[in-house]
């Protein structure tokens, strides 16, 4: 959803400053791993940093477009966030795409293991009774790709001026807009 549907705004290395963690680590799997009390004071911290950002988001260049032509012809459309469900609703609604998605087909990380892990893909392939062959999942980021690869989807980048991870990639486009143009 961010830096995919909207525009980046997440300064993650100031995020892992802010949480006192090391610049190599993830966000997600070092919280994971702290004591309980530590762990839910951080938590809580990035919650109310990410809620200010939900209510700030503005779409990427094309992704409203490209949401209502897909569903338009008939796509079944859902979100695998690193964030939490409740500020994707936010910023879906924010930048006006939230009418696209029914909210059990938006999982954040408290739904799914976060991405690359394919959980979350394959839940909805599940729930919608789909092969995840069948699926493509579109990001910014080599998470989204690792994700897509490993539950058997295809990936798709979007948002870069260049692919740095064509291994993973089935099909790379500057932005939405133009995986629109490419979808006809």
């Amino acid at each position: 959803m961010d830096g995919t549907l909207t525009l980046a705004v997440h300064d993650f290395p100031a995020i892992k400053r802010a949480l006192d963690i090391p610049q190599d680590d993830d966000i997600l799997h070092h919280l994971a791993a702290l004591p309980d009390e530590e762990a839910a004071r951080k938590r809580a911290w990035l919650l109310e940093h990410e809620r200010e950002l939900a209510y700030a988001a503005r779409p990427a260049p094309g992704a409203r477009e490209l949401l209502y032509h897909l569903r338009d012809r008939g796509c079944r459309l859902g979100v695998l966030t690193r964030n939490a469900h409740e500020l994707a609703l936010v910023t879906l609604e924010a930048v006006g795409m939230g009418e696209c998605f029914e909210s059990a087909d938006i999982l954040g990380r408290d739904e799914a293991p976060p991405k690359p892990h394919p959980g979350g893909l394959l839940n909805l392939a599940e729930r919608w009774g789909v092969e995840p062959q069948a699926m493509v999942m579109v990001g910014d980021f080599r998470f989204d790709l690792e994700c897509a690869k490993a539950a058997g989807a295809r990936g798709v980048l979007v948002n870069l001026t260049e692919n740095p991870w064509p291994e993973l990639t089935d099909l790379h486009a500057l932005d939405c807009g133009e995986l629109r143009r490419l979808l006809g």
